[in-house]
């Protein structure tokens, strides 16, 4: 347990120790203590912005998307096609992501499949901009992520005791009221789990928006690649991605916060 442990903990290491060094004049690392690195990130703000902003809005909609679904998978999907049907959720997953981020840039491109049938239904005079705008990061990221999501709601949702939506109903409840103040509570901890799963690779991903967003919308995964690989700035690459785990760190720790709570003693 103990070299499992260094072995986790020494690369976080060495990628401080970077992040407080320079830029050697031939690229790459040298030798220092310094912030300059960490001074130097409120000018790489776009890419932080493009995070904050595409990364939750992705999981927002990943998760309006995959509830339904996983709702109804656990609750109305008849039991013989239930095994079939998550399979296919999960069937993306058996192919490349850089091989699907290919084929959403077939559809989303200007003579692709979505603007050719949009300008055959004349809901369009001219080719939509799809392809290299946020939009198209968004897409690619709720797609990519998807799975993420659905499963620990459908988990969550089977698990939810009909007897107290059946109680609900008999006290005349609404189904917003249902829905809000019974089914919602119950599932939260699938609705946190999931977020947490769609949200951490989203803010670390960098072929969805490399591919499908173009220099337009950079990420924060972009903007490591660019100074680890083109610039070769390694210290600001090391602090970029210090700053980066430190988000994810954040995240997960609201998640067990929230796990704690929901674990709690129930009095009775």
């Amino acid at each position: 347990l103990a070299a499992q442990s260094a072995w986790t903990v020494l690369p976080l290491v060495v990628i401080l120790v970077y992040s407080l060094g320079e830029r050697a004049p031939e690229g790459g690392y040298a030798p220092a203590l310094t912030l300059a690195q960490y001074a130097n990130l409120p000018a790489r703000w776009t890419a932080f912005a493009n995070t904050l902003t595409l990364a939750p809005l992705a999981t927002l909609l990943t998760l309006l998307a995959a509830y339904p679904l996983a709702y109804w998978l656990a609750l109305h999907c008849p039991p013989r096609w239930r095994l079939f049907l998550l399979v296919l959720v999960i069937l993306p997953f058996w192919t490349s992501l850089l091989v699907r981020t290919y084929a959403w840039m077939i559809l989303l491109r200007h003579d692709g499949l979505i603007n050719s049938v949009l300008l055959s239904l004349g809901l369009v005079t001219a080719p939509l901009e799809l392809l290299y705008t946020p939009t198209a990061v968004v897409i690619g990221l709720v797609y990519g992520y998807l799975p993420f999501m659905v499963l620990p709601l459908y988990v969550a949702v089977e698990r939810l005791d009909p007897v107290l939506v059946e109680a609900a109903w008999d006290l005349y409840a609404s189904r917003w009221a249902v829905f809000s103040r019974v089914v919602v509570p119950l599932t939260m901890p699938g609705i946190v789990g999931g977020c947490v799963l769609v949200f951490i690779p989203s803010i670390g991903s960098f072929i969805t928006p490399d591919l499908l967003g173009g220099a337009r919308s950079m990420m924060i995964g972009n903007l490591i690649q660019h100074e680890y690989l083109v610039v070769r700035d390694w210290p600001l690459g090391s602090a970029v991605s210090f700053v980066l785990m430190a988000i994810v760190m954040a995240a997960v720790l609201l998640y067990y916060r929230y796990s704690d709570r929901s674990a709690g003693p129930v009095e009775g």
